[in-house]
């Protein structure tokens, strides 16, 4: 028996060596597999070609000719004009032109001083064909479009997706390095959560080999965006799997709601009038969020932002932001129109004066930002004031209604070494933890910072930095960073302004909230308790985050790659 004994304990002591091994060799795997992965998805969205399509021509009366480049082009005097007519007799913004799926064009006048004609009649909005004559300013052009094959060549010509086998790959290498932070849990956490780490990285898991696998379904083989989003998801089960792994089930159904919402969205994108017709829907569901979180929320920390059914705790505020960027998408033709610009503002002033009644700081730090960037890819002539003003009158109704919490927060801010042990604890601990963690981490669950409020949402990048290094957790922002430089990039090739506002909004709102929940946990920006997208614990934070990207992906103009661009062969 005794030998028995002696055998067992130098099993069990081997297993302990084998284990603190494994755990010390995964400190280093971990970044360099964040590394590997990252480069292999971020290089095809930064780097992709990005050339013109032509979708028609406009010939004028002395024989020369202009290429459409756009399926919405406008037509005027300003420089920025898509169709510059250097005239004075043309209006700075005078018509846009517009292209739709079915092929069919139509042209609008943008409230211009003379008028827009075609064939000799005066127009407000009117369907033009092949050889008709638009007449702006006294100038006359016709409209020659390019043939079912000319159609089909430049699709053919068009920069594609990234194929299937790289897809493949960057899901090999995702799963391999979800495999070896789950085991890095189950060699160092209690057994009695061993099912619950299961569960959060086999949910990742499955979801992302399932939407691979739909994609090919539907012939979409590029997964970069996706990926991406998938890498951010694992860090956030690491996250949460520390601090409070009985939540990994709720957060598990939460991403999974949020793939299917990133779907639906998709598919209302894929066709821009069904996107117009949800675009209503958005609006009155983004409206609805906030006024009944206002009337039965829940106030926590001095902000009314929580709606509690049963057992669960709702922030409908995170799916108010994915509302707001369908409100703010618009197509070209709306743009010039000052009924729909007027209507943006007064939208924009409700939801402004709904989160400063509920004192969500910031949520509405977010909020203003968004809509500095729908303003700014918005701007023209009066717009471009219009939008400005009304900026100023968000930011003074926003300062007028700060709450005494969010002015505390202020009042922290660059001071939090002042008074360690009360308002400034979580920022202090925090950076403390980040130093302690290094470049590699201390492994999973050897932390201290799990034992602090809000460990795995308003300060998890400091959750992150001190289990697996700074390394891993700057890998979290350069994540986020690919996609808003992917939106950039991808906007200046949108076939439609629609996607272009749509996408580098939804972006924006993803950066903006990484650098609140980043800077604001280092001190550098004011504490503000915003998620960091995909990784803070949060259901709805999960869906809202998903529901954003969606824009992002129908933003891609690359053939075969997104929901926005048709299949060709």
């Amino acid at each position: 028996m005794e030998r028995i004994q002696e055998i067992l304990n130098l099993i069990a002591a081997s297993r302990e060596t084998y284990a603190a091994v494994f755990l010390a060799v995964s400190r280093y795997l971990v970044p360099a597999l964040g590394v590997w992965l990252l480069l292999h998805c971020a290089r095809p969205l930064i780097s992709f070609r990005r050339e013109p399509e032509i979708w028609a021509w406009l010939k004028f009366g002395d024989g020369s000719q202009v290429a459409v480049t756009h399926w919405e082009n406008v037509i005027g005097r300003s420089k920025s004009s898509d169709i510059n007519i250097a005239l004075s007799t043309v209006s700075r913004n005078h018509a846009v032109l517009t292209r739709y799926d079915d092929g069919s064009w139509t042209i609008t006048d943008a409230s211009s001083k003379t008028g827009t004609w075609v064939n000799g009649e005066k127009v407000d909005i009117r369907a033009v064909h092949e050889g008709d004559t638009i007449s702006i300013g006294g100038v006359d052009m016709e409209l020659q479009v390019i043939t079912k094959r000319q159609e089909q060549l430049q699709a053919q010509l068009r920069t594609r997706g990234s194929g299937g086998w790289s897809g493949l790959l960057g899901l090999l290498i995702l799963t391999l390095l979800q495999a070896v932070m789950l085991a890095g849990f189950l060699l160092n956490g209690p057994e009695e959560e061993f099912q619950t780490y299961f569960l959060g990285f086999g949910a990742v898991t499955v979801c992302q080999w399932v939407l691979f696998l739909f994609y090919l379904m539907i012939r979409r083989s590029s997964f970069e965006v996706e990926t991406l989003a998938f890498f951010l998801c694992t860090l956030g089960v690491a996250a949460i799997a520390t601090v409070k792994p009985q939540e990994l089930g709720k957060q598990s159904a939460a991403m999974v709601l949020g793939i299917l919402v990133f779907l639906m969205i998709g598919w209302s994108l894929r066709d821009l009038e069904r996107a117009k017709r949800f675009r209503y829907l958005a609006v009155l569901a983004g409206v609805g969020f906030l006024v009944i979180t206002l009337l039965f929320g829940t106030e926590y920390y001095g902000a009314k932002n929580w709606l509690v059914i049963g057992g669960l705790s709702l922030q409908p505020s995170e799916l108010t932001k994915v509302c707001f960027v369908y409100a703010g998408a618009s197509t070209m033709d709306r743009i010039m129109n000052k009924r729909n610009l007027i209507l943006f503002i007064a939208y924009s002033v409700v939801i402004c004066g709904l989160l400063a009644l509920m004192n969500d700081f910031g949520t509405a730090l977010i909020f203003f930002c968004a809509f500095l960037i729908i303003a700014y890819l918005r701007s023209g002539s009066m717009g471009t004031i219009a939008l400005a003003c009304t900026a100023l009158v968000f930011a003074g109704v926003l300062a007028l209604r700060i709450a005494p919490h969010a002015l505390s927060r202020f009042a922290t801010w660059r001071h939090i070494w002042e008074n360690p042990y009360n308002s400034g604890y979580q920022q202090t601990q925090a950076i403390m933890c980040i130093a302690s963690g290094g470049l590699f981490g201390l492994g999973p669950g050897n932390g201290f910072l799990q034992k602090v409020f809000a460990a795995d949402s308003d300060i998890v990048f400091a959750t992150i930095s001190e289990e697996w290094g700074l390394l891993v957790a700057l890998q979290m922002v350069l994540a986020i960073s690919a996609l808003g430089l992917f939106a950039i990039r991808t906007s200046r090739m949108s076939r439609s302004s629609f996607y272009c506002i749509g996408g580098c909004t939804a972006a924006g709102i993803l950066l903006i909230q990484a650098s609140l929940n980043c800077l604001g946990t280092v001190d550098i920006l004011p504490f503000t308790g915003v998620t960091f997208p995909f990784i803070s614990n949060g259901g709805t934070s999960m869906i809202g985050a998903w529901g954003l990207l969606a824009f992002v992906k129908a933003a891609d103009t690359r053939q075969n790659a997104s929901f926005a661009v048709r299949f060709h062969k």
